[in-house]
């Protein structure tokens, strides 16, 4: 079953044609980081007019580049949610547009669906339940997935995402955007033993997440200390350590809570999607605490982790499995929250 993906939930627009679910014959990637950069976070406004100029041209690229006609494709499949209105907007008419003139299926995925299942693209994914950490720029869930797709939310953020928190804090620091990534590097760099910042676990066996604490705690620390290796501070330090513990207390709270949830819910497997997934702190550390505790630990590739239209087009294939096309699509409209 060829299956369109296109996918317009934030900054990135793309589209890629999947096979059975798994197969990936293209996988069309135009970002606008180069866009949003002067700003320091996505503008919802010129993400949607960048979404409207690129949407066709990545749409045809990936039908090229997988060698398919669009009388081929078995349907269309498109991110309704959750995201930013007006990018979705974008993604939504194009693919009913198709749709309607090919007289092919729709499918609606779920934003977050599709992170789900870039974990285990090219391999298969558990056979019985697992947790999964859903974490990014605007998302920071945990969910139990059982097999067929069924899904049970777990707990999530009470204020800023994980990502979000990497963004503000880069901004405070006039590091750019996208603020995780440059934070990252610099943290390898660093020792995350020199500053201690707060790690809110919230109450007992609590699975929810709150970061607007650590990115305060940063402010504060900035305004007491100033810049690093300033000269008109008594205390001078290293931005990279600076970094280095910052993101290790964002990185101990989702580790823990991540291992409480598999706890919790009794399973052996665990799997952590989304950009803040790319994070190679992040990685080590969840790759260690799943040894030590027995536990096996799904990761995606490190292409997969931020938003593309492959893990859209592979959801829409077990969305398929799981319901068929059993009603009009046509009258689809963007979710903006959709957990």
């Amino acid at each position: 079953m060829l299956i369109l993906g296109i996918e317009t939930s934030c900054d990135e627009t793309a589209a890629a044609v999947v096979e059975d679910g798994k197969h990936i014959l293209s996988d069309v990637i135009s970002s606008q980081i180069a866009v949003h950069m002067p700003y320091g976070g996505v503008v919802p406004e010129l993400a949607s007019r960048k979404h409207v100029e690129m949407i066709l041209p990545v749409i045809d690229e990936a039908l090229t580049k997988a060698d398919v006609t669009r009388d081929q494709l078995d349907a269309i499949a498109v991110t309704q949610g959750p995201g930013l209105v007006g990018a979705l907007l974008v993604g939504l008419c194009a693919a009913k547009a198709m749709a309607f003139a090919l007289d092919k299926p729709l499918i609606a995925v779920n934003h977050l669906e599709g992170h789900m299942h870039a974990a285990f693209l090219g391999s298969q994914a558990p056979a019985g339940p697992f947790v999964c950490l859903v974490v990014s720029g605007g998302h920071t869930a945990l969910y139990r997935i059982d097999p067929g797709g069924r899904t049970k939310f777990l707990g999530s953020t009470r204020d800023d995402a994980a990502g979000e928190a990497f963004d503000k804090v880069a901004k405070l620091l006039n590091l750019g955007y996208p603020g995780g990534t440059v934070i990252d590097k610099l943290a390898a760099e660093g020792n995350p033993n020199t500053f201690q910042f707060p790690k809110a676990y919230l109450e007992k066996d609590s699975l929810d997440f709150s970061f607007s604490g650590i990115k305060t705690a940063v402010a504060n620390f900035l305004r007491h200390y100033g810049p690093p290796a300033s000269e008109s501070h008594a205390v001078s330090y290293r931005l990279e350590d600076l970094a280095a513990s910052f993101q290790e207390a964002i990185v101990d709270v989702l580790v823990n809570k991540t291992i409480m949830a598999a706890h919790l819910c009794g399973v052996q497997d665990i799997a952590v999607v989304g950009g803040v997934s790319a994070n190679q702190r992040l990685r080590r550390r969840l790759q260690e605490e799943a040894g030590y505790r027995g536990l096996t630990l799904h990761l995606p590739a490190l292409r997969y982790c931020t938003d593309n239209a492959v893990m859209i087009a592979a959801a829409a294939y077990t969305v398929w499995k799981r319901t068929g096309f059993t009603r009009d699509m046509m009258d689809l409209d963007a979710v903006s929250r959709w957990f």
